[in-house]
């Protein structure tokens, strides 16, 4: 799983209607440009293939008044809303994603309902615990790395890895149960996206490879 996919769909999704670079903005403003592939050529290209996959319509504006391009305004789909639930479910529930693709996950769980949420990283829990479960049939945390030469200092980091992944998504359902954040149906939602025209102070400022968006 691409977490680009994810990451686009969700900007477009909170804005409602959006050109690229607006798209751009948000994922630069949350950082996503650091921790995942979503820079400019990757972002045009994803808007460009999900309005070709029927997951985004894209709508072609006017020239504005003060004289700049013509934009590409991108909505999404039905099809494109149930696709961006099956990759948000996929990023909390699947253990061997990439970091990235967590993260994106993480940045659009509140669009989810709270019990759901709850469960899916449950589901986590025990997928990561299951995991662990098959790779300690064959090293034992207790005899050390050592046991098994240089080698066993790579099923070490993989047991580590797994013990702080679970505990830390303990940590997190345990602060949902206990009512933190506005989960989806509870009242209005968190708002993540910038404001037509709001400076984004995380900006990289490097022109994209479609100025119209």
């Amino acid at each position: 799983m691409s977490a680009i996919r994810l990451l686009v769909l969700g900007a477009v999704r909170q804005h409602g209607r959006a050109h690229g670079y607006q798209v751009r903005n948000d994922l630069e403003y949350w950082g996503a440009h650091e921790w995942s592939s979503a820079k400019p050529g990757s972002i045009y290209h994803a808007l460009k293939q999900m309005a070709k996959q029927s997951l985004l319509l894209a709508h072609e504006s006017a020239p504005s008044t003060a004289g700049g391009p013509p934009r590409t305004e991108y909505e999404i789909t039905e099809q494109g809303t149930q696709e961006y639930f099956a990759l948000l479910r996929s990023a909390l529930t699947s253990y061997d994603q990439g970091m990235d693709v967590l993260s994106a996950g993480i940045g659009f769980l509140v669009d989810l309902e709270r019990a759901e949420a709850v469960a899916l990283l449950r589901e986590r829990v025990a997928a990561i615990e299951g995991w662990r479960a098959s790779v300690t049939e064959h090293y034992t945390p207790a005899d050390g790395p050592r046991s098994l030469g240089h080698i066993g200092e790579i099923m070490d980091l993989w047991v580590h890895s797994a013990d702080a992944g679970a505990e830390w998504t303990r940590g997190l359902i345990t602060r949902i149960e206990a009512g933190a954040y506005t989960f989806a149906g509870e009242g209005a939602p968190f708002v993540g996206v910038l404001a037509e025209g709001q400076e984004n102070p995380y900006a990289t400022g490097t022109p994209g490879p479609d100025a119209t968006g």
